[in-house]
């Protein structure tokens, strides 16, 4: 359906870069990834990385990608603690092993399970990786962290409500180049304000640089330069559509950026006006295509409608997200109605839904699945429509190829000293 090789302009990028070591396409019998090694310059191959979330499943996999792609590099996965306590509830708990993926069956009478996440990591990434235990939510410590890297991914989500760009101003403080997975609109804007300082401190940094939004806006840029190019109309209107079943294999962050956008009103475009619309509204049952099919999508504030608007000139845009199995949907809908928008903008009670929820997510997730599809629809004034779409079985994959992808174009100094989003410059390219 799709082939997983996009052109990324972010900021100047010039060239395909960093898709075009994978490729995936959910038409084909085998339903794989193509892995391809990816050759840097030999002044930039031995870089050293810090993932900060990186124990997580976004940043997790990232450095699983940038390994795999680049074995050279040096990566640093860094989180706030070492150890994880899980608590086993007294029932049979059905969970996955993530390194080799075997399903495993244990038996649990209200216990605790201690895990060295660090650890685990390392071992999978091999001997060109460490552990650093950082707070971005301290200075020093991320000071310290940011010592002697080359480049800092920022994965230690979720971003909505979160005042500073803390990681970006130590980044660009320490002169060093920057990538995050921003879905936030305000922490977005926020992060686009360092443009001068970062341009004075010679330091190049993306934001929003994930799958979607990342990839998605990449899609969209690709998009309206292919009706401009042709000079027979002009872009009119551009619709995101996103689907991931289940909670993508995302876990706790992924369900916690959920909520606290349910507590966020829309903000969409339409015909150059910006209009407010209540959040997971709006349904409409779009066609993925073979491998996902119909799935009904539901509006959500996301920081792609407002880039996309401004940078690639678009008069009307708008974003839609589903889920599946259709009961998650449903629950979406109802905790709009039934929880104060107060409610979901506390992050700290946010944490306590996300808790309370989780363990169902996760039962849900092994048999939903974690496939992915983005769908973006161009209108242009001359009537004709253009359409893009991906799809992966696995988020947690693709979501890590997607990063990596950006993290290369950094690394290779095709991205200028700036703050930039992932379409910026592609109308240059």
């Amino acid at each position: 359906m799709a082939r997983f090789c996009l052109q990324l302009n972010a900021g100047g990028i010039s060239r395909n870069v960093g898709m075009g070591f994978a490729k995936e396409s959910t038409q084909a019998k085998n339903n794989s990834t193509k892995i391809e090694r990816v050759e840097l310059p030999d002044k930039v191959k031995n870089s050293r990385i810090l993932v900060l979330g990186g124990t997580g499943r976004v940043g997790g996999s990232t450095a699983i990608a940038l390994s795999k792609y680049c074995p050279d590099l040096r990566i640093v996965i860094a989180g706030r603690n070492r150890y994880v306590c899980v608590c086993v509830y007294m029932c049979i708990c059905l969970y996955k092993r993530y390194q080799n993926e075997e399903y495993v069956l244990q038996r649990r009478c209200s216990s605790w399970i201690i895990r060295d996440k660090g650890a685990a990591m390392v071992t999978k990434l091999g001997n060109n990786s460490e552990f650093s235990e950082v707070d971005i939510n301290d200075t020093k410590s991320l000071e310290e962290a940011l010592r002697d890297v080359d480049l800092v991914i920022h994965t230690a989500g979720p971003f909505q409500q979160t005042e500073k760009c803390t990681v970006l101003e130590a980044a660009i403080q320490n002169k060093t180049a920057y990538l995050d997975v921003c879905d936030d609109t305000s922490y977005a804007q926020r992060a686009k304000s360092y443009m001068n300082k970062a341009r004075d401190a010679n330091i190049p940094a993306i934001t929003t640089g994930g799958i979607y939004p990342g990839v998605s806006n990449v899609m969209a840029a690709e998009l309206v330069c292919a009706a401009k190019s042709e000079n027979k109309g002009e872009p009119k209107r551009l619709r995101f559509y996103y689907y991931t079943a289940g909670s993508g294999g995302a876990g706790p962050t992924i369900l916690s950026t959920s909520f606290l956008l349910l507590g966020e009103e829309v903000v969409a475009y339409n015909k150059g006006e910006k209009i407010i619309l209540k959040p997971y509204s709006g349904m409409l049952n779009i066609d993925f295509g073979l491998g996902i099919g119909k799935q009904d999508v539901f509006l959500l504030n996301l920081p792609e409608v407002r880039s996309v608007h401004e940078v690639l000139g678009v008069p009307t845009v708008s974003a839609r997200f589903g889920t599946s199995p259709f009961f998650w949907n449903w629950g979406m809908v109802a905790m709009t109605y039934l929880l104060p928008a107060e409610t979901l903008r506390d992050r700290s009670k946010v944490q306590q839904l996300v808790q309370l929820f989780d363990p169902l997510v996760r039962a849900v997730d092994e048999f939903a699945g974690e496939k992915v599809s983005m769908r973006v629809d161009l209108e242009s004034s001359d009537g004709r429509n253009r359409i893009g779409i991906f799809s992966h079985k696995r988020l947690s994959e693709s979501v890590g190829i997607s990063t990596a992808a950006f993290a290369l174009a950094i690394l290779e100094g095709s991205t200028k000293p700036g703050v930039w989003f992932p379409e910026e410059g592609t109308m240059d390219g």
